[in-house]
């Protein structure tokens, strides 16, 4: 029994949700979001989005609790909107951007140039002392977490000194090293 997918999803005020055959359409003040569903029936009733499933099946089970989630994802997005934020530790690791172009410098011969969607934000924050951070920003929540992994996938902390692409507030397992 999925005690995740029994729970009801609650529409904050100005986001409207519509089901369209096999589709939901999530719109709000920040954007727009669709999402496919299949084994799983989905009703709006007093502002609340219900998600049921119609036989306790393995499949309709465990779709029941992953389309409940996405809904409430998307609805969270297009009201409040998500952010992810990446540290850059490292000597001479470095995070620009000019509009949707981020220019990053992870230690490579060359800097790293990512073209971002039209629907994420990218800001970077550079302060004397502190590691760069970026910031990415949209309503879209696998967009943000999408990019942010592409980047953290360019240099993934190492165990020993820290350095790399991490998430902000970021747990590391450190290793000890050579011990003499």
């Amino acid at each position: 029994m999925s005690r995740i997918g029994n729970n009801p999803v609650a529409i904050p005020e100005g986001v409207t949700v519509e089901v369209k055959g096999n589709e939901v359409v999530v719109k709000g003040k920040l954007g727009e979001l669709t999402q496919e569903f299949s084994a799983v029936e989905i009703k709006i009733e007093d502002s609340q989005v219900w998600v049921t499933r119609p036989s306790d099946s393995k499949d309709h089970k465990a779709k029941h609790g992953l389309y409940r989630a996405l809904v409430k994802n998307m609805i969270e997005g297009v009201s409040k909107g998500w952010t992810k934020e990446l540290e850059l530790v490292g000597v001479g690791y470095r995070a620009s951007n000019q509009g949707q172009k981020l220019d990053v410098a992870l230690g490579f011969s060359h800097n790293i140039v990512l073209d971002l969607a039209p629907e994420c934000k990218v800001e970077t924050i550079s302060e004397k002392g502190k590691n760069p951070i970026i910031k990415l920003t949209s309503f879209d929540k696998q967009l943000v977490g999408q990019i942010a992994a592409k980047i953290r996938g360019w240099r993934k902390p190492e165990p020993y000194k820290g350095k790399g692409v991490k998430f902000v507030g970021e747990q590391l397992r450190r290793k000890a090293g050579k011990s003499a």
